[in-house]
Formats: structure tokens, C-alpha cells, sequence
């Protein structure tokens, strides 16, 4: 009898799939931003990318073993993929320990919360990001200058703005955006002036550029999201409603006042726009299953953070737009039902 099988209604859809297999897939796409942000962050950056996979699989083992007493599911990469997301989210200097707290409340509460994988309604990496952003806003914001390994430092600065964080600062203070093209931005440096030139289209597309540890390079993230589309682990409605939605809508306003918004590419190349279109709104858990319903989601969070970064109070606002589109949902869902196998659709 132990032997018997249980059969489901149909339809049946058989494939060479599992939540392993997935999550490794996204696991290998991610590798080539890895190993920029090595390249340019080094030791510091395999500091807070080990820190942060260890103390993600640590505290989901702990709840699952000592708390919800159920099967171990460590070993389906879930946990490895939260964490590299949430190191791929904070800058290189990060402390340890907040690095720690960003974990447990990623797992143990954005995701084991809930009762584990599946069930989620919120990423959990955005989560645990956000949440230290709140919490610890100094250290969020403090980001180290990339020095390339094999290269000499072209300035004596230890920490710089991010592109679109001074831009805005910038922006708000009257300055055009040729302006700060030409001259750059003026900060003090441990006691001496130092001069910030925005990156050029090249060097925030190989990754030349203060950030955080995921969104320096935008071939690198490219290449990962085309390995994920060939393997079918994501597809092309959330990625493409997303960046089309914020290159229209930045698109718009810069052919209207070119002085005062910057040229849509930027808005694609700076931030972490590319890291959470394809890599964290495509979350199977936490976003819409039918095709429409990808799309408003995308088209929800290109608006939401076009808003935030042109006149909310944080210079990016991708995490922010993913997680607000992720409470839509379940209202998502709702109004954007598939038909039913085998139902007959009445004709008007």
C-alpha cells in the first residue's frame, strides 16, 4: 500500500523541473556580477557575500529544526539565493553584524514567517535590505569607491556618492544636469576636497561606479538574465514591462526639460534597476502568475520607482516599488484569472 500512487486530475505537464534546479539556475546567472563586484570591491565584497549566504541557510536551518520542526529544505538553494541577493543589495563596508541582523530578518521573518518557501508574499532579500536601510541609514548610504584590482586608485577618496544620489542632491540645489556633467560634485573626504565626476555609459556598463554589490555592472547582470531567460527560469513579461515602463516615462519628462531630469539611459544603467527587474520582481513567490498580470506588475513597478527617484526622499526606489507591487498581488491574481481547463467560454 506504501507503494501505491496518487494521481492528480488533469492536466498533466510534464517536465525536467524542481525548486533546486531553479534556484541553482539563478544562482549560476548571478555569478558574473559576483565576480565584478570581487574585481572591484575584493576581500571586502567576499566578506559580505559568504557573511550573508551563511547566515541565511544558518537561521533557516535553525527555525526549520528547532522552531517548525519540519523538513530541512537548506538544500534547495533558497536560502543561498535570499542571501546573495541581500549582499548583492548593501555596499562593501557593511558591518558584519547588521549584515547578520539583514539575514535573520530576510529568513525569519520576510520568508519562514510565512512557513517557508512558496508561501511568501514578499521577497524576502528586498525585505531585509529595506529593512537595514531604515534601521542603519549611515551605514546603507556609505559607499566605498570601487578600486579596481591591477589598477592604481585614481582618487584618494574612501567613500563617494552613488550616481543617482548625487544627481538628485545636486538637481535639488538648483544645478543643471550639463552642469554637473561638466564640473562634477565637490564633497569633503577626511578633511580634504574631493571631486565627484558622474560615470560614463561604459563605466556603469562594465561597473566602474560607487553602488552596492549588485548593480555595478550592467553587462555582468545582462548576461545572468539572458542565461535565466534561455533556461526558462524567468520570463520576459515582468523585465520588459518594468525597464519600458521607466525608460518611457524618464523618457518623457527629459524631452521636456533636459535641464532638470537626466536621459533615460542613466535611469537604466545607474541603480539597481536591472539587479531587481530580472532578478528579484521575477520572483515565482512573490509576483502575479498569468502573463497580463506580470505586465501590470512591471508597469507598477517602473511608475512606482520613476516617482521615488525623481521626488521621493531616497535616490532609488526599486526595492520600494517591488515590494509595494508585491502587497498587489493577491488583488492581481484576483483580476487577471486564467480561463479554466476545459471551460467553454460563452460568445457575446
Amino acid at each position: 500500500m506504501d507503494k501505491l500512487l496518487t494521481i492528480s486530475g488533469s492536466p498533466h505537464i510534464h517536465a525536467d523541473e524542481s525548486v533546486k534546479k531553479i534556484m541553482y539556475s539563478v544562482i549560476y546567472a548571478l555569478i558574473p556580477a559576483m565576480l565584478v563586484s570581487l574585481y572591484f570591491f575584493g576581500l571586502d565584497a567576499l566578506r559580505v557575500i559568504a557573511v550573508s549566504v551563511i547566515a541565511c541557510v544558518v537561521v533557516e536551518y535553525l527555525i526549520q529544526k528547532y522552531l517548525i520542526k519540519g523538513d530541512l529544505t537548506i538544500n534547495d538553494g533558497s536560502a543561498i539565493v535570499t542571501g546573495v541577493l541581500l549582499a548583492f543589495n548593501v555596499p562593501s563596508n557593511l558591518p558584519t553584524w547588521i549584515i547578520i541582523v539583514g539575514a535573520v530578518v530576510a529568513i525569519g521573518i520576510a520568508k519562514m514567517a510565512f512557513g517557508g518557501l512558496g508561501k511568501n508574499p514578499f521577497n524576502p532579500a528586498l525585505v531585509g535590505r529595506v529593512f537595514l536601510l531604515i534601521s542603519f541609514p549611515v551605514q546603507m548610504t556609505s559607499w566605498p569607491v570601487p578600486k579596481p584590482l591591477f589598477a592604481k586608485a585614481l582618487t584618494d577618496a574612501v567613500t563617494g556618492p552613488t550616481p543617482l544620489g548625487a544627481l538628485k542632491d545636486e538637481l535639488k540645489k538648483g544645478d543643471t544636469v550639463q552642469q554637473i556633467m561638466d564640473h562634477g560634485i565637490k564633497f569633503i573626504e577626511n578633511g580634504k576636497e574631493v571631486v565627484y565626476h558622474i560615470p560614463s555609459y561604459m563605466d556603469s556598463f562594465f561597473g566602474d561606479m560607487g553602488g552596492s554589490l549588485g548593480e555595478m555592472s550592467a553587462i555582468a547582470l545582462l548576461i545572468g538574465a539572458a542565461y535565466m531567460l534561455f533556461k526558462k527560469v524567468i520570463t520576459w513579461e515582468i523585465p520588459t514591462a518594468y525597464i519600458g515602463s521607466v525608460v518611457i516615462f524618464t523618457g518623457i519628462l527629459w524631452l521636456i526639460d533636459p535641464s532638470h531630469y537626466i536621459n533615460p539611459v542613466y535611469h537604466l544603467l545607474f541603480g539597481g534597476l536591472i539587479l531587481g527587474a530580472f532578478f528579484m520582481a521575477t520572483d515565482m513567490v512573490s509576483s502575479p502568475m498569468t502573463r497580463m498580470g506580470m505586465i501590470v506588475f512591471g508597469l507598477g513597478c517602473g511608475i512606482i520607482t520613476v516617482v521615488i527617484r525623481l521626488w521621493g526622499g531616497y535616490p532609488e526606489g526599486v526595492s520600494f516599488a517591488i515590494l509595494i507591487m508585491n502587497a498587489f498581488v493577491p488583488l492581481i491574481n484576483q483580476s487577471f484569472k486564467p480561463v479554466r481547463f476545459g471551460k467553454v467560454e460563452k460568445k457575446k
